[in-house]
C-alpha cells in the first residue's frame, strides 16, 4: 500500500496580547475629574448701534388749482361716444357675410326703408292700446298764483304778470290765473288774466281791486 504524504500545516501566529482594561472611576467626582473640561462659555453680544432719528414728516401741501382750461379742451365724457360697426369685414368679425341682414327678404335689400311704428307686419303697439279721451290741442295753460303768494307783496302795491316773474312766481310771456287758497291781509290791485270767484273775493275783502286782463 502507498503511504500518503502528510502535508505540513503551518502554524497561526500567536494572538497579541490584550490591553489591559482602565480600571472604572467608582466616584462621581473621580468621573468628573476623568471628564474633559467644559469650553469656556461664549462672549456677550456687542449692543447694537442706537438707530438715527427719523426726519420729521413734511406738513400737508395745500392743493394746488386745476390748470386752465379752454375751448380747446372740451371733449365728450368718457364712455358717451362710441365706434361705428363695421360690417361686412370677413367672418372672424361676426359681421361678415350678409353684414347682419340675414338671409332673402325685404329688410336684406338695398334701399329698404319702414316706416315708424313698423312691427314686421303685426298689429303695432300705437293700435294695440285702447284709447280714451282726447287732449285739447288749443287748451290754455294758466301759470297759477294763490292768494298765499300775494301777502309778500307790501300794502297799496299793483300786482301785475311782470311783477309776479320778478318774484319768481310764474313765468314770463304766460296768462296768470289767480286762485283762492289761503288768505290775504293787505289791499292790493291785483292784474291778471283769470280770477277764480273765490280768489275775486278774498282780495275785495281785503279791500283790494282786481283787472282782467285780455290775452
Amino acid at each position: 500500500m502507498v503511504e500518503k504524504k502528510k502535508t505540513p500545516t503551518t502554524k497561526k501566529p500567536a494572538a497579541a496580547p490584550k490591553k489591559a482594561k482602565a480600571a472604572k472611576p467608582t466616584s462621581k467626582a473621580a468621573s468628573k475629574a476623568a471628564a474633559p473640561a467644559k469650553s469656556a462659555a461664549p462672549a456677550a453680544p456687542a449692543p447694537r448701534a442706537a438707530r438715527p432719528p427719523r426726519p420729521a414728516r413734511k406738513a400737508a401741501e395745500a392743493p394746488s388749482r386745476p390748470p386752465a382750461t379752454g375751448v380747446h379742451d372740451l371733449a365728450p365724457a368718457p364712455g358717451a361716444t362710441h365706434y361705428r360697426k363695421r360690417v361686412g369685414r370677413g367672418p372672424g368679425s361676426g359681421h361678415g357675410k350678409t353684414a347682419g341682414r340675414g338671409y332673402k327678404g325685404q329688410r336684406s335689400r338695398t334701399g329698404y326703408r319702414h316706416m315708424r311704428g313698423f312691427e314686421g307686419g303685426q298689429m303695432p303697439l300705437h293700435r294695440r292700446i285702447p284709447k280714451r279721451g282726447f287732449t285739447n290741442i288749443f287748451r290754455v295753460e294758466y301759470e297759477i298764483v294763490n292768494l298765499s303768494d300775494l301777502d309778500r307783496f307790501e300794502a297799496g302795491a299793483a300786482v301785475t304778470p311782470e311783477a309776479l316773474s320778478d318774484q319768481r312766481l310764474t313765468r314770463k310771456n304766460r296768462p296768470v290765473k289767480i286762485l283762492g287758497d289761503g288768505k290775504i291781509q293787505k289791499a292790493l290791485t291785483v292784474s291778471a288774466h283769470k280770477f277764480s270767484a273765490s280768489a275775486k273775493a278774498g282780495i275785495e275783502a281785503a279791500g283790494g281791486r282786481c283787472e282782467v286782463l285780455s290775452r
